[in-house]
């Protein structure tokens, strides 16, 4: 059966790989996007571009601040049948520095979409939440239940603040709400101001590597499809729920930029700053919650998902080589 979805933050990463995922089953998806500045445009135009010849994608460019918009979304689409929230005023570091763009994006947008999913009587809300909500020092690997009430920036403080929005509006109004933590999403057409794009691009192009700290700092990449595929399988009614989703390997800086090195062939060279106060030093998520109530595992080991990566800004490189990393 055809549905239909509305999905925010459809030029993201995120939201463009589970747009394709959805239309590519036939239903159909109404996205809504801003394109803003957070990082180069021209990696969301690239995958705007893509989804436009989907069959069955609706694309309004705008702002989920904008609520005369939302309403006329809900007005001219008629039933939707489920909200992915994905939009978000992204980056832990950029957050420090325009802390109230981060806060009019995730939390009065959320806000924004949780009346809009009350006032059209949409029963499925997902929202999109960061593993950077646990703080210092979790447990390792981090299980859903671990402390998520000393975040370190404005960004995980943002997300923390919609997810509690979104068990007043599943409290006061039944709304089915699943919220997952993402663990360091990575793959072809990602966000070029995250680790995997910079190296891929730096050693590509022979440009020195900017390190924060010694490198002996890990996280636990999960590729973008695992990503996509966990975040459809949330539609399942659970009532109110927050799961994590991430990767199974764990990589120090210093190993990941090793693989890239072997992958491409080329020596990187590799300039050190200090660690930023913002950043943590590890993340590895538990996914056994994901593994219970939804059947999801990781699919896409790292090396194989770095090397997709790699061969998608050499396929595209007249223009990836050329995308602001900084």
């Amino acid at each position: 059966m055809s549905l239909r979805y509305l999905v925010t933050g459809a030029a993201g990463f995120i939201g463009a790989r589970v747009t394709e995922f959805l239309t590519a089953d036939g239903h159909a998806v109404v996205g809504i996007d801003n394109l803003n500045d957070a990082y180069d445009v021209r990696v969301k135009e690239y995958r705007l571009a893509r989804l436009k010849q989907q069959p069955g994608f609706a694309f309004y460019r705008g702002d989920i601040c904008d609520r005369p918009l939302l309403e006329k979304i809900g007005t001219e689409q008629g039933t939707i049948n489920a909200v992915f929230h994905l939009a978000a005023r992204a980056g832990v570091r950029a957050s420090t520095e325009n802390p109230w763009g981060v806060v009019d994006t995730n939390l009065v947008g959320s806000l924004n979409l949780l009346e809009f999913a009350r006032q059209f009587n949409i029963p499925k809300f997902v929202l999109a939440s960061t593993s950077s909500i646990y703080g210092a020092e979790p447990p390792l690997p981090t299980p859903e239940e671990a402390d998520s009430s000393h975040p370190l920036q404005q960004y995980a403080a943002s997300k923390k603040a919609a997810e509690a929005l979104s068990h007043v509006y599943h409290h006061l109004y039944g709304l089915d709400v699943t919220i997952f933590r993402y663990f360091t999403v990575y793959g072809p057409a990602g966000r070029p101001d995250l680790a995997l794009f910079r190296f891929v691009q730096w050693i590509a192009e022979g440009r020195p590597i900017r390190l924060n700290g010694d490198g002996s700092q890990s996280r636990g990449f999960t590729y973008v499809d695992d990503i996509a595929r966990g975040t459809i399988l949330g539609l399942r009614p659970l009532g109110y729920e927050i799961i994590n989703l991430g990767g199974h390997e764990s990589i120090s800086m210093n190993d990941l930029i090793a693989m890239v090195e072997e992958i491409l062939g080329n020596h990187a060279e590799i300039v050190h700053a200090p660690f930023h106060r913002a950043d943590i030093m590890n993340n590895l998520a538990d996914v056994s919650k994901a593994r219970r109530l939804l059947g999801w595992e990781p699919q896409v080991g790292l090396t194989e998902g770095v090397r997709n990566l790699v061969n998608w800004y050499l396929s595209e490189r007249t223009w990836t080589s050329q995308v602001l990393t900084e």
